[in-house]
């Protein structure tokens, strides 16, 4: 885990602020600036402070603590840094109960934010507790995939909750937590995709956004493009990464001939396939329309834990929302270079391959849509004390 600063976290500037909102990884500091942007239009005064990352500071957050810094993925990770967590969850729940700001917004990340949650109810802080301070959640634990009882805790603990698939709010049917579909942020008006269709363009290799993932997935999806390449010379290739972190830590693996690196945030990346794990970004191709496959590898006992609990048939949620492989998965030793290498073969070689993706692409965009038009900022300024 990258070396961080230590607490307690900064005073709020102005007095106590409207709204905290507490992320955690990039996906969920993009994902809460995208939501704290349209609040502000909403309502220009509101005063927000976070922890989350650079996208919310620029969204005009004051930023108490960057979380994208101290990402982690994988149970024996979490458990090297127990430490941090708990120290993590202590402060957050000291500085709410010193400052009260008025509404929290807690996004994703739920082993960390569920237990803040209940811990502010626990102390009698929130409004779940007798106190105050509201507390809601924005885009869902996948409650769905593994840990269903979770929803129960949730009821107790939260105000009010936010989903992004349209299946989601029948998960909680037998709660008594309010729960609305604000469509998914990928289809709102102002989503800027990082990555677009083109049947002439490089593989697109995409290890995650986190240090241990991109450690074990990115030597997989590399050696699934040498053999490739070696078959077919000079399509090229492109790895997005979203920090300079990430950047050295793959330049020090040792990249192939005809790799190029390129960081997030700039024009979207034409790409004729992709090879990528199971996160965020699997998402933003699969919306886009380029074909491709699912790679994952994991720690040894991360992988039997989620064997055992995990209940879905696939890992990627392209795949789930369309109870079909659009993305043919391959994990653990699955993922060879001869199997991924077929899969880019397929994907640049195949044309009923290329239709068939471009039709369930369509498909997803269609149901990842709210039909009445809410947003998550509208959803969030509703429900603001």
């Amino acid at each position: 885990m990258t070396e961080v600063p230590s607490f307690p976290l900064p005073a709020p500037l102005g007095g106590p602020p409207d709204l905290l909102v507490v992320a955690g990884e990039h996906s969920g500091d993009e994902q809460a600036a995208r939501m704290i942007k349209g609040l502000f239009a909403l309502q220009p005064g509101v005063r927000v402070a976070a922890l989350g990352g650079p996208r919310l500071a620029a969204a005009g957050a004051q930023l108490l603590f960057d979380r994208t810094a101290v990402s982690v993925v994988g149970l024996s990770e979490v458990a090297r840094n127990l430490s941090f967590f708990r120290s993590l969850i202590s402060e957050v729940v000291r500085w709410v109960g010193q400052y009260r700001p008025r509404t929290i917004c807690f996004v994703d990340n739920s082993g960390v934010n569920l237990r803040i949650a209940k811990e502010l109810r626990l102390r009698g802080i929130s409004a779940k507790g007798g106190g105050k301070v509201r507390t809601l959640y924005y885009i869902s634990p996948q409650i769905w995939a593994s840990r269903e009882v979770r929803r129960f805790d949730m009821a107790r603990n939260l105000d009010a909750l936010a989903v992004i698939f349209p299946f989601e709010p029948d998960c909680y049917a037998d709660t008594a937590l309010p729960v609305e579909f604000v469509g998914h942020p990928f289809m709102a008006p102002d989503y800027a995709p990082p990555v677009s269709y083109d049947p002439a363009g490089p593989i697109l290799l995409l290890p995650g956004s986190r240090p241990r993932a991109v450690g074990l997935i990115a030597p997989v999806l590399l050696d699934g493009y040498r053999e490739f390449s070696r078959q077919a010379p000079g399509r090229g290739a492109v790895i997005l990464y979203p920090s300079d972190a990430i950047r050295t830590q793959l330049e020090a693996s040792g990249l192939p001939e005809g790799v190029h690196l390129q960081k997030t945030g700039g024009a979207p990346v034409p790409a004729s396939a992709v090879l990528t794990s199971s996160g965020t970004m699997s998402m933003h191709c699969a919306l886009a329309g380029i074909p491709g496959a699912i790679a994952y590898r994991t720690d040894p006992v991360t992988y039997v834990v989620a064997r055992w609990i995990v209940r879905v048939p696939y890992l990627g949620i392209a795949n789930i929302l369309l109870e079909e492989p659009m993305y043919p998965e391959f994990i653990q030793a699955a993922a060879s270079p001869h199997a991924l290498a077929a899969q880019v073969a397929a994907c640049v070689g195949d044309p009923v391959r290329r239709e068939r993706t471009a039709a369930q692409s369509k498909a997803l965009r269609v149901m990842l849509v709210n039909p009445r038009g809410v947003t998550e900022a509208d959803w969030l300024a509703r429900n603001l004390a």
